[in-house]
């Protein structure tokens, strides 16, 4: 894992790939959860209540910036689409569950739909530590996938 993490990041395009998929997600996810506030004054609060969820959205958001540049040197690189394919769509499923339990806006979006809202604001309340595991763990699934999927493509290729 190591060299397919060196041989990914070794391209500058691929970490400021990484870099801007690790901030987006980060400064997105954080305001969504109520942790970053832009008015009045950018500010950042983490309740010691909530360190854990905080702690899960950073490993999201970087897992995140590992994977998806992984995907694109896969793409790029390899060229084999089809095979890579599930690996960035993995990718996005698991930031996407990330994600989904967002905080207080994301249930009072969801709750706008009646009954089926209230139920699933009920879901993303109780579940949303869960969820971010479950995230974290597909994640980490698709980052052992693709390097499997890089360490024999680059033994072929030598």
């Amino acid at each position: 894992m190591k060299r397919s993490l060196r041989l990914v990041f070794s391209s500058y395009s691929n970490l400021v790939i990484g870099g801007i998929v690790f901030t987006v997600m980060f400064i997105l996810i954080s305001a969504l959860s109520e942790y970053l506030f832009f008015e009045p004054y950018v500010t950042f609060y983490v309740p010691t209540d909530r360190a854990l969820s905080f702690a899960l959205i950073v490993i999201v958001s970087a897992l995140s910036a590992i994977v998806i540049p992984m995907n694109v040197y896969l793409i790029r690189t390899i060229q084999k689409a089809r095979r890579s394919g599930s690996g960035f769509v993995g990718s996005l499923i698991g930031a996407s569950a990330g994600a989904c339990s967002c905080g207080p806006i994301g249930f009072s979006m969801v709750s706008t739909f009646g009954t089926i809202g209230g139920t699933a604001t009920s879901f993303l309340t109780t579940y949303e530590i869960p969820l971010r595991i479950l995230s974290i763990g597909i994640l980490g699934y698709v980052c052992y996938t693709t390097t499997r999927i890089l360490d024999d493509n680059c033994k072929i290729q030598k």
